[in-house]
């Protein structure tokens, strides 16, 4: 789109006369071929357009709200607009002319002339500086400069297009209208994709990248449709949209030559991102064939318009990772409905399963049994205490349900209430013991817990073993959690926000989480970014970090409605299932998230932060690990250890390590030249003493 702005400098006359000289002049439009359209009631644009640009009144229309009336939102700045149609058909005259007949008019150029403000009430007041906002279409302006029947058939388009029916071994020319508008798809998506990626938009499952995702497997799925197979440079398995992106790349060259440089990083991507999705459209379309041959065949039966039930919709969703968006597309290609509303009660369905208070829980076990009992939600008191009294609801061994476990044992406990957080958000389960008492002085039973689960909706799976005595199902048990070893987790957790906050600020907002690890011993952070981070990038991270450390900033949580949290700003990981009511963590100003995880009470508890590695993980994944707390004192001591070994072999000050390694390995690289150039010499002696030792064969005695 290509614009122009005023605000409170020139108005509708300057305006409508620079687009009208524009088009006619500069661009060469004939100007009996032009057509105007205005709002309903914008007497001073007609008049203008009339009497002071010549257009003759039977070329100009006026249009309602709908079409002339622009808005910014439901209040706020408005006004009527003016947009000028090229006529592709003058032959046929002034009489019952739609503008919106697309077959003979295209609309290239739009005025809106913001001249007033929308009131809650509706109503409209003039505004004190009247703006101009214009637009005018440059694929529609190449389409008419260039007399071709569409936008793309445009060259910047249609050489796209080309290289997509060289790989499908059809030509566009002769091809069915079908073939056609696929094939446009695949112009149109290739190249919104290459810019997309050129300006670091990484396909994901979250915001913008997820448009770019989204275009990729449409124009993956169009090209299967198309008879595309492989990348047409002789691997049938290969991918195709890198192929054509080289073409997009290609015309890019002098417009933006940024395009150029970033090739590799664009064309990896595409490959991943192709070959990713083939195998889930493989895995889904052979099942969406067969549900859509059932829909057909029961709408002949009963009489009734064919529609793919929203559990099957919801199936190819949930089990083989399809696309609603691909589903829907496949099903009205077959002239197949889709039931959206019971996709959307099969989803709300999963949602409310996962959060219920009650659940029958159906544990697959060893011998084939099913432990079938109703045990509630685990009641979480983990963020006020890390002790309390508990009662042991069920007992599982190998899988197998039982009713008491003895010592040595490995065992999984659930309880109804407990201390004890368990793995989710990407912090590991606590640690700890439970102790199960007969009496005041005498402990019975100590199980030692090296791990806590999740089971089906809120229900915590303890996994130990029994350290000491008899456990049995009914009985109380005072459960304590590891508190270092928890606080641990705590300092790495808020680290772990402390890190996306400062990415964010460092390498752009676009930046999003791909995974975390929390664990006691060290934090993992995984984020969508297209390249390695510099060395100056990552000590600016680390100084951010420590400085909110330093700066002893408390922490505050709050639970509240899950639209108050978006609405305030809060992040929330994407793929991740929130109920109704969210936890918020906010590091007041610096970070807001929603979260389930433990966390400090204030920064300084942290006491200090260190980036130990970052590396690449997959295309347009990296990862971070660090260490904080403990864990970042333990780094530190053992890193100044090894220096201190290192500087007593090499007898030399810490400062001076550095020169002295460098000049041992000159001294190296010096003697394995040396070597080389003895081995060489040793050679060519070799040589002519094996040449000396020759003798003549044959009867001519010219063979030695």
């Amino acid at each position: 789109m290509l614009g122009n702005f005023s605000f409170g400098d020139y108005f509708k006359k300057e305006a409508i006369k620079w687009a009208w000289e524009l088009s006619t002049i500069e661009y060469g439009l004939p100007a009996d071929r032009l057509w105007i359209s205005v709002y309903e009631d914008d007497d001073e644009a007609f008049a203008i357009w009339t009497k002071e640009v010549g257009v003759p009144v039977e070329r100009i229309k006026r249009m309602g709200d709908e079409d002339n009336f622009w808005t910014s939102g439901v209040t706020g700045p408005c006004g009527p607009c003016s947009e000028i149609y090229y006529d592709f058909q003058p032959e046929r005259g002034y009489s019952d002319v739609d503008l919106g007949d697309d077959t003979r008019f295209i609309e290239f150029y739009n005025l809106v002339f913001m001249q007033y403000n929308k009131k809650d009430d509706g109503s409209l007041e003039p505004l004190k500086q009247m703006n101009i906002d214009t637009g005018l279409g440059l694929e529609r302006m190449a389409r008419i400069l260039q007399k071709v029947p569409n936008n793309y058939e445009t060259d910047l388009i249609y050489p796209i297009i080309e290289k997509a029916s060289e790989l499908a071994n059809v030509s566009y020319a002769l091809a069915d209208d079908h073939a056609k508008m696929n094939l446009k798809v695949i112009g149109d998506h290739l190249r919104a994709i290459v810019y997309l990626i050129s300006d670091g938009v990484v396909p994901s499952n979250i915001g913008r990248g997820y448009v770019a995702r989204r275009l990729i497997r449409r124009a993956v799925r169009t090209g299967r449709l198309l008879g595309i197979k492989g990348d047409g440079r002789g691997n049938p398995e290969g991918a195709f949209l890198p192929t054509i992106a080289e073409k997009v790349i290609e015309l890019s060259s002098q417009i933006d030559p940024d395009v150029k440089s970033r090739a590799p990083r664009i064309l990896e991507e595409l490959k991943r991102e192709e070959l990713r999705f083939v195998q889930t459209l493989e895995r889904g379309e052979k099942l969406l064939d067969e549900m859509l041959a059932n829909a057909l065949l029961n709408s002949n039966e009963n009489g009734n318009g064919p529609i793919l039930s929203g559990k099957d919709v919801f199936l190819l969703y949930d089990t083989y990772g399809f696309p609603v968006e691909i589903t829907t597309e496949a099903a009205e290609e077959h002239g197949v409905g889709i039931d959206m509303n019971g996709f959307e009660i099969e989803m709300e369905n999963q949602r409310r399963q996962s959060q219920a208070a009650h659940n029958a829980v159906k544990l697959a076990v060893g011998n084939g049994a099913v432990l079938t009992e109703n045990i509630s939600d685990t009641e979480f008191l983990g963020y006020e205490t890390l002790s309390t009294k508990a009662v042991i609801e069920g007992l599982l061994v190998n899988g197998n349900p039982v009713i008491q476990v003895s010592e040595g044992s490995d065992v999984e406990i659930f309880l109804n209430r407990t201390p004890f957080y368990a793995e989710s958000g990407g912090q590991i389960g606590d640690h700890g013991f439970l102790y199960v008492n007969e009496d005041r002085n005498q402990k019975n039973a100590v199980v030692e817990i090296k791990d806590v689960q999740k089971s089906l909706g809120n229900i915590f799976v303890h996994k130990g073993t029994i350290k000491e005595g008899v456990v049995e199902v009914g009985k109380e048990v005072e459960a304590a959690v590891d508190a270092n070893l928890r606080q641990r987790a705590k300092i790495h957790h808020t680290a772990t926000h402390l890190l996306q906050a400062a990415l964010k600020k460092v390498i752009g907002d676009e930046t999003s989480q791909a995974g975390s690890l929390v664990a006691f011993d060290r934090l993992r952070f995984d984020f969508n970014f297209h390249r390695p981070l510099q060395e100056k990038e990552l000590v600016e991270i680390e100084e951010l970090i420590n400085g909110w450390i330093g700066d002893a900033t408390l922490l505050q949580t709050q639970v509240m409605p899950l639209a108050d949290a978006k609405r305030a700003g809060a992040i929330a990981m994407f793929g991740e299932k929130y109920g109704e009511q969210v936890r918020v963590v906010e590091v007041p100003g610096v970070s807001m998230e929603l979260c389930g995880g433990t966390h400090v009470s204030n920064t300084c508890e942290i006491r200090g932060f260190k980036i130990i590695s970052e590396q690449g993980i997959a295309s347009g994944i990296r990862r971070i690990e660090a260490v904080a707390g403990d864990a970042f004192i333990e780094y530190v001591n053992a890193r100044d250890n090894h220096m201190r070994q290192l500087c007593s072999t090499l007898k030399v000050k810490a400062e001076e390590v550095t020169t002295r390694v460098e000049a041992l390995l000159e001294e190296l690289r010096m003697t394995r030249n040396e070597v080389s150039a003895v081995r060489a010499k040793a050679a060519v002696y070799k040589a002519s003493v094996m040449a000396g030792n020759a003798f003549p064969v044959g009867t001519s005695k010219k063979i030695r």
